[in-house]
C-alpha cells in the first residue's frame, strides 16, 4: 500500500514544516493517516484479508504514539494536526 508522490504530496502540504520536511511528526502523521484511509477502504472489500488487518492496527498504533509524543511536546501543534487532518483527540 505504497502511496505515490503525488498523494504524498497532497496529504502533507498544509503540514510540511519546510519544503524538503519528511521526518517531522506531523509530516510522519499525515502519512499515516492517508495509509490507514486506504486500508480501511480495502478492508471494506476484501473483510478476510487478516495480513492487511494485522498491517492496519500497527499503524493506527504507531500514529497514536506519534500522536501522544506531539501532544506532551506541543499542545498547539497537536491542536493543528488535528484540525488539519479531521481527527478526534
Amino acid at each position: 500500500m505504497a502511496l505515490t508522490p503525488k498523494q504524498k504530496e497532497k496529504a502533507t502540504k498544509s503540514l510540511k514544516r519546510h519544503s524538503s520536511d519528511t521526518g517531522s511528526a506531523e509530516y510522519q502523521i499525515a502519512l499515516f493517516t492517508e495509509k490507514i484511509k486506504k486500508l480501511v477502504a480495502l478492508l471494506k472489500k476484501n473483510p478476510k484479508d487478516k495480513h492487511s488487518r494485522r498491517g492496519l492496527l500497527g499503524m493506527v498504533s504507531q500514529r497514536k504514539k506519534m500522536m501522544k509524543s506531539l501532544k506532551n511536546k506541543s499542545e498547539e501543534t497537536y491542536q493543528k494536526v488535528l484540525k488539519t487532518l479531521d481527527l478526534r483527540g
